[in-house]
């Protein structure tokens, strides 16, 4: 790819993934939009969608949040991410939440609530739901079982269990301007991100698969560095690359992996919750790209956080770095 103009890139997941990759790359001079998955059911986002009936903004938040930068925008992204640590019916609640769902409340759209949100804040950059339905995950597993409901894949007790597939209810479908992002994009960048919860669940989106499959765009895949236990226990990464491109119908054109040892202590940690390093098992082909690509510290639990996350995670400086020179 050799670019003459400022390059249109599409970040698709949701959570972490998707702020880690969507904070490094908002450092460059590029049209940047983020494509965010709306089927969390847990925590404060759960508590608000039950309350309310709007579609999650969990992740949208979180992605809004990491078009703040940090030498301009500090204070906009703590408050984004603020999370109440106390007070009675607040308490596990994040401001930034409160502040969509508002927005949701008087405009009656999440796509408003979200421009609205980026104009208040003065954010540069898109951030779109990958459909603007309330809609529930729903988990079918191997043995015949399902359950409904994302904040199913937290809890560590149906860990283990192989998913046959998930599928949304009611369907749904792509947010248009979703649609034409993806249309005009140069590359689109898939993850890192829980590959059912925050990846999948924004690829079964109906209509999602054909924008993929029609795009010039060249597809990047980041290969997540840990597997979980609720999710894909024993995957290697040839596993994760065979859900995607089932998924999106066609074969990536780059797939990006860690190459970089994980301390120790940190492998400790999430062997504890029986949760290991996604195991490099993909051929030498120029498409696969190795890096150096962790961050060497831990993160700490958020205070008043009910959901169980990472503590591992991509570092955002080097992940944007490789991106990028996949446009020159």
């Amino acid at each position: 790819m050799n670019l003459k103009t400022t390059p249109n890139l599409v970040v698709i997941g949701g959570g972490t993934g998707t702020h880690v990759v969507v904070s490094g790359l908002a450092t460059y001079p590029v049209n940047l939009t983020a494509i965010v998955s709306v089927s969390d059911s847990g925590g404060s986002t759960g508590r608000l969608r039950d309350e309310f009936g709007f579609p999650p903004v969990g992740d949208l938040r979180q992605a809004l949040a990491a078009l703040a930068q940090d030498n301009q925008q500090p204070w906009i992204r703590d408050l984004l991410l603020y999370r109440f640590t106390k007070g009675q019916g607040l308490k596990g609640h994040n401001l930034g939440n409160l502040i969509l769902t508002a927005l949701q409340d008087l405009t009656g759209t999440t796509a408003k609530a979200v421009a609205i949100t980026s104009q208040i804040f003065r954010l540069r950059g898109s951030i779109y739901p990958a459909t603007t339905r309330t809609v529930d995950l729903v988990i079918e597993y191997q043995d015949g079982s399902f359950v409904i409901g994302e904040h199913h894949l937290n809890p560590h007790q149906l860990g283990g269990k192989k998913i046959r597939r998930i599928h949304l209810s009611p369907q749904a479908r792509l947010f248009p301007q979703a649609k034409t992002a993806i249309q005009k994009a140069h590359l689109i960048i898939i993850g890192p991100g829980d590959l059912y919860a925050s990846l999948m669940s924004n690829l079964i989106v109906t209509g999602m698969k054909a924008v993929l499959r029609q795009t010039q765009a060249k597809l990047l895949y980041v290969v997540n560095l840990m597997t979980v236990f609720t999710q894909t226990h024993g995957y290697s990464a040839a596993d994760h690359v065979r859900v995607i491109e089932s998924a999106i119908g066609r074969r990536l054109d780059y797939i990006l992996i860690n190459q970089e040892a994980i301390p120790a202590k940190i492998l400790s940690a999430y062997r504890q919750q029986q949760e290991f390093p996604v195991t490099d098992d993909l051929p030498h082909e120029a498409r696969i790209i190795r890096a150096p690509l962790i961050t060497q510290r831990l993160v700490k639990a958020e205070p008043g956080d009910t959901v169980s996350r990472s503590f591992l995670r991509h570092n955002s400086r080097r992940l944007a770095n490789q991106i990028i020179s996949l446009c020159h």
